[in-house]
């Protein structure tokens, strides 16, 4: 599975993309009911998916920062079970002490012992005797409450620690929530809106996206950016008349697919088994298939460049679930595909 590097994004941003996604409307002010608010409704969609997948991102950084927290309050809790276990020690040192000084009294305090003393030797005895006795109880005494007054800081500050992290697990869960229902949302609207133009046979107009950045060192990408490899090229099944003409990327309806190399569009259609299809003519003699899409950002005749966006994936036409079909051909027609993993592996992209 290929996946595109994400820059690393702050939680408290995801709130105003949240907002973002609530606010837009589903029709821009001033459009009419028709072809026209159809169109809208499509750039809508499309700006919607972009804003839940900036979510998305958003929340992953929110939940790897979760992770960490729940890292520093797990080494809490292993110090304060080494702070217990060494008041625990702390205690049993001030009973060997009272057991000593019984056993050293012979069963009298060495109080009692000062007042029974025979000569001025033994009370100098007797009073150095009391006073290593107390400094002792009293160093005990102190050290272990000490380490009580510690160990209930560090417990409340353990305690504050993992209530910060259940709300925060509670607020990224409804997070969450939201961006998926959103996505839901962005998503059935806009397979609904492609399976309406595969009906039609006709498709209803380029929608504009936001195009990523260009990147000039590349002169061929794959496809997709994230994706997971389904069925491939000469693969069997009941879908086909024959063999499978091209190689499956599993993909979520809405995702952006990308002109794999520069070239000029020679083909959109909204009908038949592919459904709503994109072909695009490259230097060389080759061309490339894009299909079961959701919609398409270009139109015919127009140049593209490696890694611009020409459409959303969907499920249109004759496909059992969401997947972008990318064929390579020798022709701009059905009949002349060849493998197209070998063939982008030569041009430099291992999928």
């Amino acid at each position: 599975m290929r996946s595109s590097r994400r820059h690393p994004l702050f939680v408290p941003a995801l709130l105003c993309a949240l907002v973002v996604l609530a606010a837009r409307p589903t029709v821009a002010e001033g459009e009419a009911d028709g072809d026209g608010a159809d169109l809208g409704i499509s750039a809508q969609v499309a700006r919607l998916y972009d804003d839940a997948s900036e979510a998305t991102r958003q929340y992953e950084a929110g939940r790897q920062d979760a992770e960490a927290q729940r890292g520093r309050a797990e080494r809490v809790e292993e110090l304060l079970v080494r702070e217990r276990q060494e008041i625990a020690v702390l205690h049993q040192d001030l009973g060997r002490i009272a057991r000593a000084q019984y056993r050293q009294g012979g069963g009298l305090p060495y109080t009692a012992q000062m007042l029974f003393a025979k000569d001025p030797d033994d009370l100098m005895r007797g009073q150095r005797a009391v006073w290593r006795a107390d400094l002792a109880v009293a160093n005990s005494v102190a050290k272990s409450r000490r380490a009580e007054d510690r160990l209930a800081t560090d417990e409340a500050k353990a305690q504050s620690a993992w209530q910060a992290l259940e709300r925060r697990s509670g607020e990224l869960a409804e997070m969450k929530r939201t961006i998926e229902a959103k996505l839901d949302e962005a998503r059935s609207v806009l397979q609904s809106q492609a399976d309406a133009s595969v009906a039609a046979g006709s498709c209803r107009g380029a929608v504009r996206l936001d195009q990523p950045p260009a990147d000039s060192t590349r002169a061929w990408v794959a496809p997709v950016q994230t994706y997971e490899l389904s069925a491939g090229f000469g693969s069997g099944g009941e879908r086909w008349a024959h063999r499978h003409t091209g190689q499956d990327f599993a993909v979520p309806i809405g995702t952006p697919v990308r002109a794999v190399g520069a070239g000029r569009v020679v083909k959109v259609s909204c009908g038949g088994a592919f459904g709503i299809e994109v072909v695009i003519e490259h230097p060389g003699g080759y061309y490339t298939q894009y299909a079961h899409l959701a919609a398409v950002a270009v139109d015919q005749g127009q140049l593209v460049a490696t890694g611009q966006w020409i459409g959303q994936s969907g499920t249109s036409g004759n496909s059992t679930g969401p997947h972008l079909h990318f064929e390579v051909r020798v022709t701009p027609e059905m009949g002349s595909a060849i493998d197209p993993v070998p063939w982008l592996a030569e041009h430099g992209v291992d999928v």
